[in-house]
């Protein structure tokens, strides 16, 4: 499959980052992961039901695998420098019909207004810790 010039520079530029940085930088997409899934959990408590829901937010960090039947996306395995926040599993395969309603239910979104509060707080902790790492290792031989 023939790639853009685009995502060829990405990739290329992604591969110089030096792994000391990428490693250092994961502590922090991990703590960005648990905190976008507590105000998850938040937010769905209006809809509580059973619980399940709730229950089912997940944080994957990198290099392991989502549950199967997750939303967004089902499972797959986390890139090295990715964290991925789900909801739902082999039991709880409704968190879209929450988010959006039905014809019959009110829409309970919980997912994307997480997401939307969080986002700047997660994008300027996530460049400190670039920030930090880079600098930490600008020094060593």
């Amino acid at each position: 499959m023939a790639q853009s010039p685009q995502l060829a520079r990405l990739q290329r530029r992604l591969e110089a980052i030096p792994k000391a940085v990428r490693e250092a930088v994961v502590p922090s997409l991990v703590k960005s992961g648990e905190e976008l899934a507590g105000a998850m959990g938040q937010l769905a408590e209006p809809s509580r039901d059973t619980g399940d829901l709730i229950d089912s937010i997940a944080v994957t960090p990198p290099g392991q695998s989502t549950p199967p039947y997750s939303q967004p996306g089902g499972a797959r395995v986390a890139g090295e420098l990715e964290v991925l926040v789900t909801v739902g599993n082999e039991d709880v395969r409704y968190p879209h019909l929450v988010e959006y309603g039905t014809s019959k239910a009110e829409a309970q979104p919980f997912f994307w207004p997480a997401y939307r509060l969080l986002q700047r707080r997660i994008r300027n902790r996530t460049r400190r810790a670039i920030g930090k790492a880079v600098r930490g290792g600008w020094n060593k031989p």
